[in-house]
């Protein structure tokens, strides 16, 4: 049965801007000088001071509405679970940044200290995140290769190659730091804006590639050396399958299995969530069993694997970075300060939708950054936002950020007391929990055939992102990007989709005639949309567009129709025969009036030797609900469409 609809009928009168302003009188408004609007931010007060405290420092606020007997319980429990989970993606992100596994136990500890007191969003868990650790491992790679000479960098002696990629990690994590402080001070947390839901997924989905094929390295028990720069992923393939032959079993059957439980048992998590109150932490059993396993069977000397070996037992004093490796990572680290962010904010936006409170942009980006330069003075590597992580801390029922400072304290006591249980761990166990953690980004190509269906720019936008990503760099693939989707929203601004609308048969709704069966269209009345600004760089394409919708161009049958009547008007026999009639209607030709106006039905009878275009269009309605603007080019274009 078909829903009642209701009628509206709007009745009121029309109004030109004159006379709409002769019976109503604007107010009369003083504008603030450039000069009053830096005297009041200069110019404090108490309200002003108390708001600018709860800003910087969020925590205030969320401390003072605090529920100790509805949350604190949850956010033990989440801290805990989320902890857990923390230790093995530290250790295993760290190798995508090329450092040995304990500094990714720093990334989890060091930098949540910080946004515990000043970030905005309460379920976040901050620390490494896959994408960006591989982002900064490009950068150890090209300073700090493992075949060929390292950089010539005054720092870098007496040091050990480990150690130079801790300094090279950890200096360029000082420096994103720097620039993501840098843009929180200077509000500019809008730039995120600029990167689409659809470029960010073709980036990730690039990433994931990468990130795949640095860890096949470690599932097959392979020496492959790192490799950074265009179309690196195409050479390290190549060295692993010269390398093929030499995989080691024991490396290979342990990942696949271990691949294979964890996948089943989250493929388990996720079809039991609402009935599981914590989620099955499956690579932790998994991590203890693997090390059990190795220690016990002796598995370095039997089948010569690789192991995450000795592990820092505790913290070193801060150091300064160094500044050689800042200059010559300054390129690659502002990249890596957007996407960290990009993606911290993205996930932080969801969860506070979902649990209702607002987020500040600028103020991440001041954590974020306080929170890099922190942690780098403690050589840790950059941190963000893994989504799992979140996940979990969110659905094991943490309320705030003191389920994430409690998995930040449980990283600290793995650190300094329990690191050594994870010596025996394989690296190929590792390599194996970060390939299963691709899932989600790799299942993003799944979004193709609907971007085709529902946006061919967008389509472009996301392919052109990921294979850029992956042939030439995340870097580069993050810039071309970047560029493709700018372009894109120039194509839709200047290219726009104009549409005549007709009336769908049985309605009063007017719509695109091109997608209906059944429409009416009233004769000799037109109306054109167009869904776009008018500015200089559309308004020549609007007019063409114009001009095919109506059929004829009117500045042409406007200079053949004077012609024409120049010629009627000496033909005095087609005068004559045609005088007083509807067709031409005139005084006396010969008259002493020989330039007195003269209305010619043009659709009628003309003289054989005049050739006019048929016109049946009496009136057009241009359609500008969608039209936001016009520049002084839009308003003259207008004017010369029939003038």
């Amino acid at each position: 049965m078909a829903s009642l609809r209701r009628l509206y009928l709007v009745s009121r009168p029309l109004y030109s801007e004159d006379s709409l302003a002769e019976k109503h009188e604007k107010i009369h408004r003083d504008r603030k000088t450039l000069w009053h609007h830096v005297i009041e931010y200069f110019t404090w007060d108490t309200k002003r001071a108390k708001k600018a405290g709860l800003s910087l420092l969020p925590i205030i606020g969320w401390m003072r509405i605090y529920q100790i007997r509805e949350w604190l319980l949850g956010d033990i429990l989440s801290g805990i679970s989320t902890g857990l989970v923390a230790v093995m993606q530290g250790l295993a992100f760290a190798l995508l940044a090329s450092l040995p596994p304990s500094y990714g136990l720093f990334t989890a500890f060091f930098p949540m200290l910080t946004y515990f007191f000043l970030g905005t969003s309460r379920h976040i868990s901050v620390g490494a995140f896959p994408v960006v650790s591989l982002m900064v491992g490009a950068v150890v790679t090209t300073l700090v290769p493992d075949d060929l000479p390292h950089a010539d960098i005054p720092g870098f002696e007496g040091l050990l190659p480990d150690q130079r990629r801790v300094l090279v990690a950890s200096s360029m994590t000082f420096l994103v730091g720097i620039y993501q402080l840098g843009m929180g001070l200077l509000q500019v947390g809008f730039v995120v804006m600029y990167m689409s839901d659809t470029l960010v997924s073709g980036f990730t989905t690039a990433a994931s590639v990468h990130i795949l094929v640095s860890q096949l390295k470690f599932v097959l028990g392979l020496v492959v050396p790192g490799i950074s720069g265009p179309l690196a992923i195409i050479w390290t393939l190549e060295r692993i399958f010269v390398q093929i032959t030499d995989t080691n079993l024991c490396d290979l059957v342990m990942s696949l299995l271990i691949m294979g439980m964890v996948f089943v048992v989250k493929e388990i998590n996720d079809i039991y969530k609402a009935k599981l109150p914590v989620p099955i932490p499956i690579e932790v059993i998994m991590t203890i069993v693997a090390c059990g396993v190795s220690y016990g069977l002796d598995f370095v000397p039997r089948f010569g694997i690789t192991v995450v070996g000795p592990m820092a037992s505790g913290y070193d004093a801060p150091t300064a970075p160094d500044i050689d490796v800042m200059r010559a990572s300054a390129v690659e680290a502002f990249p890596v300060a957007i996407v960290g962010f990009a993606v911290a904010f993205s996930v932080a936006k969801v969860y506070s939708v979902k649990h209702d409170y607002t987020i500040d942009g600028n103020q991440e980006l001041i954590a974020f950054g306080v929170s890099n330069i922190f942690g780098a003075s403690f050589k840790s590597f950059v941190a963000s936002t893994a989504l799992s992580r979140t996940a979990i801390q969110e659905s094991s029922g943490g309320k705030t950020q003191i389920a994430g400072l409690l998995s930040a304290m449980l990283t600290m006591v793995v650190t300094l007391a329990l690191g050594f249980l994870l010596e025996p761990l394989p690296r190929s166990v590792l390599g194996a929990l970060v390939i299963v953690n691709l899932k989600g980004m790799l299942m993003q190509v799944t979004i193709l055939p609907s971007l085709w269906r529902k946006d061919k720019p967008d389509f472009v936008v996301w392919m052109v992102t990921c294979l850029a990503s992956i042939l030439l760099g995340l870097d580069l693939g993050l810039a071309v990007g970047l560029g493709i989707e700018l372009l894109t929203v120039v194509f839709r601004t200047q290219f726009p989709r104009c549409s005549v609308l007709a009336n769908i048969t049985g309605t009063d709704l007017y719509r695109d005639r091109k997608d209906y069966m059944c429409i009416n269209e009233p004769k000799g009345v037109l109306i054109f949309k167009i869904p776009s600004p008018i500015f200089f760089a559309n308004v020549d394409f609007f007019r063409e567009k114009l001009i095919d919708a109506v059929g004829f161009s009117p500045l042409k049958v406007l200079r053949k129709r004077t012609k024409a009547e120049r010629t009627i008007k000496n033909n005095s026999k087609w005068a004559s025969k045609h005088k007083g009639s509807v067709v031409a209607t005139w005084p006396d030709l010969h008259a002493d009036e020989p330039d007195q106006p003269v209305k010619i039905d043009w659709n009628g009878e003309l003289p054989s030797n005049i050739s006019v275009p048929r016109v049946d269009l009496h009136s057009l309605i241009l359609d500008f609900s969608a039209v936001t603007f016009l520049d002084i080019a839009g308003v003259i274009g207008l004017k010369t469409v029939w003038l």
